[in-house]
């Protein structure tokens, strides 16, 4: 059997483009590798921080995203995400540069989540700056404008440590923040069926979330293991693709 060559690195589909920052990355963060139950490559765009990118529209960083998207297709990836759902604005940037499949924002997931709700039910989304998400964003991942939206802005933790990049996180704060962001978003919206989170950070809050709420919640963890079985799908036995070896019939032991 022979093998093709082409890439550096083989066996990692999905490659994360990441915002260049300090602040704490905890189990469940796009951005902790023990995350993943696949491996991942990353690449840190530098210079980009979070206020350059959610408060700042991604100003003046087009370039730099494309170039790093690049370097990571050349690396190996067979795909791109990235670490921040307001990336949802260089998408079709992104995707016409690079050449593969790109999922920039989690935002992505919400028409498809609309999809598979009962009649009268409606996604719902917490976000780190409701302030900034703005129409554009929607535009670009095909959400409608009037889908419920809360922020954790207003909370003690969350924003404030993941914004300003602070180099130490209060961990059980920050969930709380998430938490009471859906609790106001259901609250305030009652056809809200379930919960997209727009921000990768949210992650390891989304269990209790779910615990919280009663509703489904998708975030970045879901849409990137959706990515993934999609770029490298899984191989089942006596596949093409399967890599281990077949056993032999019956009939052909019997012939030696």
């Amino acid at each position: 059997m022979g093998a093709r060559g082409g890439k550096t690195v083989y066996g990692a589909a999905v490659g994360i483009l990441m915002l260049d920052t300090r602040f704490p990355r905890i189990p469940g963060d796009i951005g902790h590798a023990a995350t993943w139950p696949f491996p991942v490559l990353y690449r840190v765009v530098r210079d980009a921080s979070p206020d350059q990118v959610v408060r700042r529209r991604v100003a003046g960083l087009l370039p730099a995203f494309i170039a790093a998207a690049r370097d990571l297709v050349a690396d190996g990836a067979d795909g791109i995400t990235t670490n921040c759902g307001f990336l949802a604005l260089i998408q079709r940037q992104l995707a016409e540069a690079v050449g593969v499949p790109v999922a920039a924002s989690s935002l992505m997931q919400v028409p498809s989540v609309q999809a598979i709700l009962p009649p009268g039910q409606t996604p719902g989304i917490i976000t780190i700056s409701s302030d900034t998400l703005s129409e554009d964003h929607f535009s670009a991942c095909g959400v409608p404008p009037d889908t419920p939206t809360v922020g954790t802005e207003g909370g003690r933790e969350f924003s404030r440590a993941i914004l300003n990049d602070e180099p130490e996180l209060d961990v059980a704060l920050a969930r709380e923040d998430v938490l009471d962001a859906g609790r106001r978003l259901l609250h305030d919206h009652p056809r809200v069926g379930a919960v997209v989170l727009e921000c990768t950070n949210m992650t390891p809050y989304a269990a209790d979330l779910r615990a919280e709420l009663g509703l489904p919640v998708f975030g970045i963890y879901s849409f990137v293991q959706w990515f993934q079985a999609g770029l490298l799908p899984r191989a089942f036995a006596g596949s093409i693709g399967d890599p281990r070896p077949t056993r032999p019939s019956s009939d052909t032991q019997h012939s030696h």
